[in-house]
């Protein structure tokens, strides 16, 4: 018990630097929208990408701080709701708020082509590229779950922020790379991604049958069998979203008539 409580006060700890991000980038985001209101511009920023902004910070912050953060530790039913939550789900609302647009019309002409050089730049694109961004998502997860990095997690301070971390920012680069609402310096065709988008599905859903029928270290079979079936259940409700909002941009780009009259700001 004594050693469930330092861990947890020492995790509790080691995610302050995090929400401290958290914090930082979502009092930048709702001061960018502001900042466009009072330029009275034509095109203001949409109610509704503030609102898919806060919900993903709402989801970030409840996986990583919290009730259902500090039972992780030892419910593996909850450590797997805040992976939903942390790795898919907020990385998908986050990545509908267009945060990146969002700063480019906020910020100087100058300062905006000078940031739009950089994500030009090959390091910076490959972290973007479907299937670089598959891997650091579905394979981070398979060597996080098949190995003994999940034991190790919860008893190091360290390992557990940094392995959140990824969960999050490996979410939603491979959110990004599917589904573009953002500007991007390179479009992969609908087809290539699409596949892209089975496979890493697929993978996500075998591995919750192996940690189903495989425990992780230190996961008692029960709870890994109602963990497995939450991932493998609750990703894919995830996943069908994110299908329906990609399937829906391939229909616009093939039908680009039939949504002429839709503005792009109200548009997924």
């Amino acid at each position: 018990m004594n050693h469930h409580m330092d861990h947890a006060s020492g995790s509790s700890l080691g995610i302050i630097f995090p929400m401290f991000l958290i914090v930082l980038f979502s009092f930048l985001y709702m001061g960018a929208a502001y900042v466009l209101k009072r330029r009275k511009q034509l095109r203001q920023w949409p109610l509704h990408r503030s609102i898919l902004w806060i919900l993903g910070v709402f989801c970030a912050i409840f996986a990583v701080d919290g009730p259902l953060a500090e039972r992780a530790h030892t419910d593996f039913n909850c450590h797997m709701t805040a992976h939903l939550l942390l790795g898919m789900l907020a990385p998908l609302l986050i990545a509908l708020s267009a945060p990146m647009t969002l700063l480019l019309r906020t910020v100087k002409v100058t300062f905006a082509r000078r940031l739009t050089r950089v994500m030009k730049i090959n390091v910076v694109h490959l972290f973007v590229h479907p299937v670089v961004a598959a891997v650091l998502n579905i394979g981070g997860l398979w060597l996080l779950y098949t190995t003994n990095l999940y034991s190790v997690m919860h008893k190091n301070m360290i390992w557990y922020v940094v392995i959140h971390m990824h969960i999050f920012i490996s979410g939603y680069l491979f959110t990004v790379s599917m589904i573009y609402m953002d500007p991007v310096s390179r479009r992969y065709p609908f087809a290539y991604r699409s596949i892209v988008l089975v496979l890493a599905s697929a993978g996500h859903g075998i591995l919750s049958k192996y940690i189903y029928a495989n425990p992780p270290a230190g996961v008692e079979a029960a709870q890994a069998k109602t963990g497995g079936m939450l991932m493998y259940y609750g990703g894919d409700a995830i996943d069908l979203i994110l299908i329906f909002i990609f399937c829906l941009q391939w229909f616009r780009a093939t039908r680009p008539k039939a949504f002429a009259s839709v503005s792009r700001e109200t548009s997924l």
